[in-house]
């Protein structure tokens, strides 16, 4: 198998698992990804980590079997890579990406889709698609614009340079940057850390985020849906216990119901 899956304690950990190729997807890579999305799905996990094994997070497509000039490159994006990276983002949980080494084409979309996003200081973040006479794609355009601005993402696309972990987190591409050795224990730890949390509360912010960029929400429509989030969230285990452990100055206990 190239992309293994494992769930303990409610966490679901993706792993991208074909190192000899630097994780580059092909098409079995990707049937495989989309078979371990939807069992960590269906068993209602808490909290979602991906992670590469070997040098890198994901050189992206594997190229091997690409055959320019014949193929039908629109279609193979709308109906092999895109529905990947839409699923990452409209996950039901939580999600975070460990990035280390070369993290590009799909699988810089890959990473950029999960809600947080931490990376080893010496990673290689970046669009090496002019270099190829392509154009990047996997949603970076939208991830890169939003946290970079437009006028860095095209600088970066024409030149095709690559961001170390350290350059991507100052500029706020990712979250945080971190050394190799402890990037994928300190990705773990904030993933159980949330997965502990009122998860059915954290995932009313995420669509409220969501529809914050995407739908451009005017204050009065932020306010409401807020306070519908607030409906939602109340009417949850959680909030009692959050609100009841408040009271009695103890640690709450959520279950994420």
């Amino acid at each position: 198998m190239s992309v293994d899956l494992a769930i303990d304690n409610g966490i679901a950990e993706i792993v991208l698992n074909r190192p000899a190729k630097m994780n580059a997807f092909d098409d079995a890579m990707v049937a495989e990804m989309n078979v371990r999305l939807a069992e960590a799905a269906k068993a209602k996990v808490r909290a979602l980590l991906i992670r590469g094994e070997g040098p890198g997070f994901s050189a992206g497509r594997d190229l091997a079997g690409a055959e320019p000039g014949k193929e039908d490159a629109e279609a193979i994006l709308k109906s092999v890579f895109n529905p990947v990276i839409q699923t990452i983002a409209d996950f039901p949980a939580p999600t975070f990406a460990a990035v280390h080494g070369p993290c590009l084409g799909v699988g810089l979309g890959i990473a950029l889709a999960c809600d947080v996003v931490y990376v080893a200081d010496d990673a290689k973040i970046g669009s090496p698609f002019g270099r190829i006479g392509a154009v990047l794609d996997s949603a970076s355009h939208l991830f890169m614009v939003e946290r970079l601005g437009s006028h860095l993402t095209l600088e970066l696309i024409y030149t095709s340079r690559f961001l170390s972990g350290i350059e991507a987190a100052q500029l706020g591409l990712v979250n945080r940057a971190i050394p190799l050795a402890s990037l994928v224990a300190e990705t773990r730890k904030l993933a159980a850390q949330v997965a502990q949390g009122p998860t059915v509360a954290f995932m009313e912010s995420k669509r409220l985020v969501r529809r914050i960029r995407d739908e451009k929400l005017s204050l009065s429509e932020v306010l409401a849906a807020e306070a519908q989030a607030q409906g939602v969230a109340g009417r949850t285990a959680d909030y009692r216990e959050g609100i009841t452990a408040f009271q009695e100055k103890r640690t709450p206990k959520f279950t994420g119901k």
